[in-house]
């Protein structure tokens, strides 16, 4: 696949995932950001500042390196990157693995973050896709790179691909762009049924041992086999 192909494929993918952001109501107005990192290259793609959600499409994202700066003269060139970018941009020089990156401010996790508590992992949902709990980040400034600094530092040797910024609200990272849109999703509704839970009184520990079985069969046994990802076609 070619350079363009591969820019023009994730432009595609990460348009496409903000509309996610609303199916599954993470965010309003014109908060929250998806970006997805182009395989191969020192590259990523996210939405513009404030900008409708109505209104993205792939010729509206905008294309950054992995400093932060926007590529003079790519589509969307015109206008600014997202708030966020800096942070965005510290997370994919910093974690070469990571290929996704999302912000919200989703309700129940946003409100975990405000009381600067990690969300404990006592139901199997949650050990499946995170691997333990969720936890809390530093208070960060937004418009440089100190969000990214408290996302990589906390999430550096951890299983969960969620952190919950304190003050703040929460950032997902994944594989791709469409798997941390999922860790957002799936963040938001743990953070909704512990909430819950909690509201009922003291809950149940899960043992460190079923954590970790319940994480790996859900990493690598449950589902079907992986088909190839844009990501893995493009490096072919």
């Amino acid at each position: 696949m070619s350079r363009e192909d591969a820019i023009r494929r994730v432009r595609e993918e990460v348009a496409s995932l903000h509309g996610e952001l609303i199916r599954y109501g993470l965010v309003v107005w014109t908060g929250g950001n998806v970006s997805g990192r182009v395989p191969g290259e020192d590259l990523f793609v996210i939405k513009p500042s404030g900008v409708s959600y109505d209104e993205l499409t792939p010729e509206s994202m905008i294309l950054c390196d992995l400093d932060g700066a926007v590529v003079p003269g790519s589509e969307g060139s015109e206008r600014s990157p997202s708030s966020d970018t800096a942070a965005h941009a510290y997370v994919y020089r910093h974690m070469p693995e990571v290929g996704g990156v999302v912000h919200t401010h989703s309700t129940y996790a946003t409100a975990w973050a405000a009381r600067g508590e990690a969300i404990p992992c006592h139901i199997t949902a949650m050990a499946d896709e995170f691997g333990g709990e969720i936890p809390v980040g530093p208070f960060a400034i937004i418009g440089d790179d100190s969000i990214g600094r408290g996302i990589v530092d906390t999430l550096s040797g951890h299983r969960s691909r969620a952190v919950l910024m304190q003050n703040h609200g929460p950032f997902t990272i994944g594989r791709d762009a469409r798997d941390a849109v999922k860790a957002a999703v799936m963040c938001e509704d743990v953070a909704r049924t512990m909430h819950l839970a909690r509201q009922g009184g003291a809950t149940i520990p899960i043992e460190q041992a079923h954590l970790d079985s319940l994480f790996d069969r859900y990493q690598n046994v449950y589902g079907q086999p992986a088909a190839e990802t844009p990501a893995q076609e493009a490096q072919q």
